[in-house]
């Protein structure tokens, strides 16, 4: 990537252009969102600009610092975090130039011209996670130091601050008791060091919390401790009560704060969720009664026991994305409020009065017709588990396997999901349903109950992101492609 060389502005403009920013967008609070962009077909920026207005979004998270994104968002009245993805970290923690140079095409060049208030730099996501074998923990410190150094030199530092968002697992409690919090073993100096290098720039700490990773992770886990409204077991902690998970770890992280000095530093929950598919307690029941049950916290002002008052929060995420990885479980493409092209998955009050979240306008799509198995093929042909097997590899299958959207479906079910999945995401080309004597193309809809078979939405050129850049991010491990082809021949 090649980097803008750093502008000089006279320290009198940049000062009154900050001042005209401030006063004239004033100081935004509310619930944020998550907008991730890991999609083969996006819908267009100004789109999603506007779906996040319609349903009372008053501050986004992004995962990068795309200029399109960022165009869409002059003037929008909205709270911006810009990224950098933890690929860059290494360049960041090296270079002070490139650190400016960063700062300076992807945070003044916004914030000076195109009024787009952004607020926060998150330099990483989720560096310290066990699986990333310690990769980042020599350069995220440093990479924030040059990221901060870049906007004091910019004259950006009182507006924009530096954050790094962490996932929740860089504390730990004994028993699970918040006030025996600590940071991780294996990373606590390294934590004091950066607590205290945002508590000394006035940043905010960022977590994200996830109790449907706890309850992924362990089939031991009381389902109702994930939730807020009903754990018939509490945890009393001198006395404070904690009656769900994310409330006793967000508690856990202010006490390991408190235990060190840095009690009144801010933190931002810059992850929280709950995914509709792709393992048998992502679904869409329990992502409604967790996400509602959260929002009703956060509209009530209701804090924890031990920090009063509203969250900061942004609900993880917006729209599904159908290109991420699916290394951590095939959850991962399913986290959205919205399926891929804008439509709600169930009802969600931001609001006393809401009637709900509000879909993305005036969508696109392809022509109704889909790529399902021949009725005259067999389900013996030679050639059925490699094409599935193909399919899968290069489209999105997620939503197939046990306890999933599409648990119900028969063998031929299975391989007209994988077949259209394929052909969806290869904007229905003839040629993509083209298996040998095994598919045809129909128009009659295939989907069964809540099992969706995709018309693909119709992308604006340049934004079909798996056509223009190859299917190379879409494929699925071959754990994946050898359980699907098990799961079929179970069925026969």
């Amino acid at each position: 990537m090649g980097w803008l060389k750093s502008v000089d502005f006279s320290g009198f403009l940049v000062a009154m252009l900050l001042l005209f920013a401030v006063f004239s967008m004033g100081s935004v609070s509310g619930i944020g969102a998550n907008w991730g962009t890991q999609t083969t077909h996006s819908l267009p920026a100004a789109t999603v600009v506007k779906m996040l207005k319609d349903n009372g979004f008053q501050k986004v998270k992004l995962f990068d610092a795309d200029s399109t994104i960022l165009d869409s968002l002059k003037n929008s009245g909205m709270e911006v975090m810009v990224g950098i993805p933890n690929d860059m970290l290494y360049t960041m923690a090296n270079s002070v130039q490139a650190a400016e140079n960063w700062v300076a095409k992807n945070v003044s060049a916004h914030v000076s011209s195109n009024a787009v208030d952004i607020r926060y730099v998150a330099v990483g996501n989720e560096p310290f996670l066990t699986t990333f074998n310690g990769s980042f923990e020599g350069i995220t410190l440093p990479a924030l130091q040059n990221i901060q150094a870049a906007l004091i030199k910019a004259g950006l530092s009182s507006r924009v601050k530096v954050t790094v968002p962490l996932n929740g697992d860089v504390y730990t409690s004994p028993n699970n008791i918040p006030s025996q919090g600590d940071f991780r073993a294996d990373i606590h100096d390294l934590m004091l060091q950066i607590v205290k290098f945002l508590n000394d720039n006035g940043s905010p700490f960022t977590v994200n919390i996830y109790p449907f990773i706890s309850l992924y992770d362990n089939p031991s886990f009381p389902v109702d401790y994930a939730f807020f409204n009903g754990y018939s077991s509490p945890i009393d902690d001198n006395g404070r009560i904690y009656q769900d998970m994310f409330t006793a770890n967000y508690d856990t992280l202010v006490w390991t704060l408190q235990k060190y000095g840095f009690g009144n530093l801010s933190i931002i929950v810059g992850e929280i969720g709950w995914p509709t598919d792709g393992d048998q307690n992502a679904n869409i029941q329990y992502a409604q009664r967790f996400n509602q049950g959260f929002m009703a916290r956060y509209l009530a002002g209701q804090g924890t026991p031990m920090r009063s008052g509203p969250l900061d929060a942004y609900l993880f995420s917006l729209i599904d994305e159908d290109a991420k990885s699916i290394q951590p479980g095939n959850f991962e493409r399913h986290w959205g409020l919205f399926y891929f092209d804008g439509t709600p998955k169930y009802q969600l009050n931001f609001t006393a009065n809401s009637k709900g979240l509000v879909a993305a306008s005036n969508v696109q799509y392809l022509a109704r017709r889909w790529c399902v198995m021949s009725p005259s093929a067999s389900l013996d042909n030679p050639q059925l588990a490699n094409s599935v097997g193909y399919a899968c590899q290069n489209a999105d299958c997620t939503s197939l396997g046990y306890g999933t959207s599409c648990a119900n479906l028969d063998a031929r079910g299975n391989v007209s999901y994988a077949f259209n999945s394929y052909y969806q995401i290869q904007n229905q080309l003839e040629t993509a349903c083209k298996f040998p004597n095994l598919s045809v193309v129909t128009n009659t809809d295939p989907s069964m109950g809540d099992c969706r078979f995709r018309i693909m939405i119709n992308a604006p050129a340049g934004v079909a992101n798996g056509i223009a850049s190859g299917v190379e991010s879409l494929q699925q491990p071959v754990g994946l492609m050898l359980f699907l082809f098990l799961f079929i021949c179970t069925i026969l």
